[in-house]
């Protein structure tokens, strides 16, 4: 085979290459993990609700969860975007990242999981602007029911806010 169509069939392999890396990586960014924003502080995302008259909802997930997944991306995600639940953060219950609980303390998103007696992902938390609980927190993922589940927690968790202003 002559030098030069050797260097060209050698550059078509390599710019096939390069494009197949880049669909590959491309369609894993879109089939990637979007996460909430990330419950960070819950005096400010409290603060923020409260002048909403909204409760905070509070996903706590953790790395691998495929429900946690489907949680986040058909029902919380969905009705962030569309303005149905006025503040949504997530918070990894296996990572040690600062969070400033509700009363003004820093901890650990793992630390502050514990302390709220999180030990299944995903559950949903419902909290007013002083991080109590407002409504019963959804625990795991029922398919068939979990947008009837999660509509009936938010109608208690607002009129629980609306109740303590």
């Amino acid at each position: 085979m002559p030098a030069n169509v050797a260097l060209r069939a050698s550059a078509r392999l390599c710019w096939l290459s390069a494009c197949a890396l880049v669909a590959a990586t491309g369609a894993q960014a879109v089939a990637g993990t979007t996460h909430l924003a990330a419950a960070t502080d819950l005096v400010a995302h409290g603060a923020e609700a409260a002048r909403r008259g909204e409760p905070v909802v509070v996903l706590v997930s953790m790395p691998g969860c495929s429900y946690c997944e489907a949680v986040r991306r058909n029902y919380l995600g969905p009705q962030a975007a569309a303005g149905e639940i006025a503040v949504v953060r997530e918070l990894d219950m296996t990572a040690d990242t600062p969070l400033r609980d509700a009363d003004g303390n820093l901890t650990t998103a793992r630390a502050w999981a514990r302390t709220h007696q999180v030990r299944v992902a995903p559950t949903v938390l419902f909290l007013d602007r002083q991080g109590r609980a407002a409504a019963t927190p959804l625990r795991g993922v029922q398919p068939d029911f979990y947008g009837a589940y999660l509509e009936q927690a938010l109608d208690q968790a607002r009129a629980a806010v609306a109740t303590r202003h």
